[in-house]
């Protein structure tokens, strides 16, 4: 599992151009000989085996997306300005290692030299505005002869397995998940579950609710990457969750509220079957759940999430045991879900 999870990080799918991280899924799918659809939104909908014991239907969903930029323009001296695709702290971008295009063309982040700032700009937050990619490029025209206005930029970022059961890695919000639904519908079920790969979560939840509409799901179970903030200077109640305490569950946050019974399903199994698992203490931010919920004539959902740190950076952290035990708890729950309908 850890093996896939870094083989997906290092391929690039912002938000709209995913098609890269769902070839590779796709071709792990096609090797459990399972139906599948490629809707118009480009969201990859797996329906997994079932022995048919229960009418019950379920929506397990994983986005394919990550955060990056989008050129918009190209300065006369061959500078691109972008757009983000997706929420970033413009802080962390100067000095980062980017490829831009289909060719992957190497560039880095950069804004003016500290050394021509004055005080109010050397002292202000870095402003998107004021930042550019470097490819080398010796004018506009050298510029366009290697990347085109729209293409995407991504992070450059090697997958590195540190210290104690840690990874570093770009895109672990939201490839953790994907590598989850890749573990699940590998099995057979009593029920009818789909496993629902989406698009464009970064930028408004929107595949989600395309796929949701399709699927027409009883129940929606959205597993992410989430907040995870255990780090000097962060009040403890303001911690979000913690690395290494196990996956996350969500009471509420800005776009769903978890349904009661699931989350006291979840709570339940994960204390049968003496897995870890902690609740988030913030209710910020917000996932493909908000869509899902609000789908048709609406939708039961819960939100299962693996902590990381410095979450839609180039250098994001989780814990494998935390993973591990997502999906651990995850695969329980749902075969423990009959029982509670």
């Amino acid at each position: 599992m850890i093996q896939k999870l870094m083989e997906l990080t290092k391929i690039d799918g912002i938000s709209g151009d995913e098609q890269d991280v769902r070839d590779y899924i796709l071709s792990h799918v096609k090797e459990n000989s399972l139906q599948y659809v490629i809707d118009s939104m480009g969201n990859l909908i797996v329906k997994c085996k079932s022995s048919g014991q229960s009418q019950l239907k379920v929506m397990l969903a994983a986005h394919m997306d990550e955060v990056g930029m989008m050129i918009k323009d190209i300065t006369e001296d061959g500078k691109l300005k972008f757009v983000t695709a997706g929420g970033m702290d413009s802080r962390i971008l100067p000095g980062q290692h980017v490829r831009v295009g289909t060719d992957k063309i190497p560039g880095v982040i950069a804004q003016k030299s500290i050394h021509l700032q004055d005080k109010d700009e050397r002292e202000s937050v870095v402003k998107l505005k004021n930042l550019y990619i470097d490819i080398g490029a010796k004018d506009k025209c050298d510029a366009l002869s290697l990347v085109s206005l729209g293409d995407y930029a991504a992070f450059s970022s090697e997958s590195v397995l540190f210290g104690e059961n840690r990874l570093k890695a770009k895109a672990l919000d939201d490839r953790a998940g994907c590598v989850i639904l890749l573990e699940l519908l590998q099995k057979v079920w009593p029920f009818e579950l789909y496993a629902c790969f989406t698009v464009q979560e970064e930028v408004g939840l929107r595949g989600a609710r395309v796929a949701a509409n399709r699927v027409k799901p009883d129940i929606g179970i959205v597993i992410e990457g989430t907040t995870c903030a255990d780090v000097p200077g962060v009040k403890e109640h303001e911690q979000s969750t913690l690395l290494g305490k196990g996956p996350a569950l969500s009471f509420a946050d800005r776009t769903s509220i978890g349904d009661r019974e699931l989350l006291k399903h979840f709570e339940k199994t994960a204390q049968e079957e003496k897995i870890p698992y902690q609740w988030k203490q913030t209710a910020t931010g917000g996932n493909d759940a908000g869509r899902i919920q609000t789908s048709g004539a609406g939708v039961k959902v819960i939100t299962v999430s693996v902590p990381c740190r410095y979450i839609h950076s180039p250098v994001s952290v989780l814990d494998i045991k935390d993973l591990e035990n997502m999906r651990d708890l995850v695969e329980k729950a749902l075969e423990k879900l009959p029982q509670m309908a």
